[in-house]
């Protein structure tokens, strides 16, 4: 249910907005999926679930912020969120982290434990900013083994805010692992200090066309664009997307302003995404009950982008590109969750 692969990316426009989007790349989604306005002050439980019975009220907690993201209501009353930012301009995401993430079966002395599906909703409803996030998993949580819906989700974390910090958090056989202050992106595994360290195998690479070149007497002109990228990888795999992400990021134009700046990431992830069909799954996993609309292939159910200074939230499906926002002003103090849509839409132009 949680085990989607994808892609994340921070980025600021030249006005200073700051934004933060995400491709998810899966062959299903659970039931209840949705836009979902957390309010503050909600009660939500970071253990357990209403099918197990596992539910008790040590494990509940109180929202402290408002929080709007994307993720299901079937574990309700808390909200599995696989993306989201808060009123106070924290937004983060989980991404699959196959074969590499760990979790502890023992809680930590001076700690509470939480599932790790429940970490990015408690985190954003806790927390105001990325210092407040790495505070919480360093010192007052463990993130714990235990199975939800029969199995234990392997997930790592991105999280960023409006004053430009961000932080991977990824849990390994060696324990927890945080990189504060990085790229700003994330995609699968391997681990995030692998990706970073892959990038030093495409240093020659430039957004810069290489102009004409001489063998001898015979002069050989540029004939096409984009030959300083050539060698940048192409492929579906996390290690491919995470260095596109890379070079989007480093040489993509900035958005004059917050309208722009959306339209841009959006062009960054398209760069990343899965079309239906190229990636058939070899491996599916473990469907639960609780997961529809089970495909062969992994493929982008939904691009995302949230903007942390306005609070807005910009989405499309794979078979709806028309871009839908909505924002906290549009909420008041209940819980909602908006159906997202996936039936083909297009604007019509009149003359």
């Amino acid at each position: 249910m949680f085990e989607f692969g994808c892609s994340a990316i921070s980025e600021v426009t030249k006005d200073n907005n700051h934004l933060f989007g995400r491709n998810l790349d899966f062959n299903r989604l659970s039931a209840g999926t949705g836009i979902i306005y957390v309010p503050a002050n909600y009660k939500y439980y970071v253990i357990g679930s209403k099918y197990d019975n596992t539910l008790v009220e040590e494990n509940s907690y109180l929202s402290k912020y408002a929080v709007l993201g994307i993720g299901t209501n079937v574990l309700a009353p808390t909200m599995a969120l696989y993306d989201g930012q808060n009123e106070k301009g924290l937004a983060g995401a989980q991404l699959y982290y196959r074969e590499y993430a760990h979790f502890t079966s023992a809680v930590k002395p001076g700690t509470y434990a939480v599932q790790p599906p429940y970490f990015l909703v408690h985190a954003l409803s806790q927390c105001q900013n990325v210092a407040e996030v790495i505070d919480l998993v360093q010192n007052k949580i463990t993130l714990i083994a235990k199975p939800l819906l029969g199995s234990i989700p392997t997930i790592h974390f991105i999280f960023t805010d409006k004053s430009g910090q961000s932080v991977v958090i990824e849990l390994d056989a060696d324990g927890l692992k945080i990189y504060p202050n990085q790229l700003g992106i994330l995609t699968n595994s391997p681990s995030y200090s692998w990706q970073t360290t892959n990038l030093a195998n495409y240093m020659n690479l430039t957004n810069h066309d290489f102009d004409n070149i001489s063998f001898s007497d015979v002069t050989l002109k540029q004939s096409f664009s984009g030959n300083g990228l050539h060698g940048l990888p192409g492929d579906f795999s996390s290690p491919s997307r995470f260095c596109r992400l890379a070079f989007l990021k480093k040489y993509g134009v900035k958005g004059d302003n917050e309208a722009l700046g959306v339209e841009y990431v959006f062009h960054y992830l398209a760069n990343v995404t899965f079309p239906l069909g190229l990636v058939e799954v070899s491996e599916p996993g473990t469907p639960t009950e609780k997961d529809e609309n089970i495909v062969p292939y992994d493929y982008t159910i939904y691009s995302v982008v949230y903007s942390l200074d306005k609070g807005n939230i910009y989405y499309k499906t794979y078979q709806n590109s028309l871009t839908k926002t909505i924002g906290f002003a549009d909420f008041k103090q209940d819980l909602i969750v908006i159906p997202l849509e996936f039936e083909p839409k297009f604007k019509k132009i009149s003359y």
